[in-house]
This record gives C-alpha cells, structure tokens and sequence, in this order.
C-alpha cells in the first residue's frame, strides 16, 4: 500500500474515531452506554413519573442506549426520539445554564412545552424552576458551545 493511500486511511480513521467522540460528549451516557441512568424516557411524559426501564427493551439513539419499562414505549421512542430523548443530551439543564455538564438524578425532572428536562438532584431542580424560560434561553444559547466538548473541557475553571 502507498503511503498516501495508508494517510488517507488513518486519516478516515481518525475522522471517523472524533465523530464517535463527539456523540459521546454530547451525550450524557454511563457504564456500557446507557443513559438516564437506565430510566425509561417515554414514562416521563405517559406515567409522569421516573420509571427505571429495563435490559430487555432498549433503542439507541445518538451514540447512548435507552431502557424503557415496555415494548410499547419503546417502540413510541423508536418512532419519534426527537420528541422524548431528554434535552441537553441528558445533562442537567441547570448546569448548562451555568456552562457546566453535570450528571443527573432521574427523579429531578421536569417537563416544559413538551421536553424532557433533567437536573442534578431536586435542590438544583429547585433552582431551574425558580425561572424555566430565563434558564431556557441561557442553557439553549450555551449548549450550543459545550455540546461537543467532553464533561472536562465543559467544566474546566476559566
């Protein structure tokens, strides 16, 4: 093989690797991939309520893989993912507003005008409730800037 055909490659490869990153960090995910912590996004929005979801009914959808407690609402996720996958690639909401990626508690949620909005834990979930659009319109104009970075380089001090 020549040795511009072999940069070429390694070249692909390596694009290839920085876009597999780059969902990574835009996506909140724990061990072996699952967000939410496993918890079932669609019963956010059908039960109202954090429901833990389940090994044996799972979709993926940019780069995490989700659990839900049924079939059904797994198959209502696979046809609109859009719709129910949290915001922010599941990372707290409240913390995007302050510039920062934070893990999430699955029982700290909240839905506005049809999106599902994690947050660290219910004190901060306090916080992100005091001023829901004002936060909205801070963590939307942010994310958009620390999306792609991983969870360090999004918390790094200034």
């Amino acid at each position: 093989m020549k040795f511009s055909q072999t940069l070429k490659l390694a070249t692909a490869a390596g694009a290839l690797f920085l876009s597999s990153m780059s969902f990574a960090a835009a996506t909140n995910i724990g061990t072996n991939d699952v967000a939410i912590q496993g918890y079932d996004p669609v019963a956010y929005f059908s039960e109202h309520k954090a429901v833990e979801g389940s090994a044996e009914f799972t979709a993926t959808h940019e780069g995490a893989i989700y659990r839900f407690s049924s079939a059904e609402n797994r198959d209502l996720f696979k046809a609109d993912a859009e719709r129910y996958a949290p915001q922010f690639g599941g990372y707290c909401a409240m913390g995007v507003a302050l510039n920062k990626k934070l893990d999430i508690d699955p029982q700290a949620f909240h839905i506005e005008e049809g999106k599902l909005y994690l947050n660290l834990n219910k004190d901060v979930q306090k916080k992100w409730l005091t001023d829901v659009p004002g936060h909205l319109k801070t963590a939307n104009r942010i994310w958009a800037g620390i999306e792609d970075l991983s969870v360090a380089q999004a918390n790094a001090e200034d």
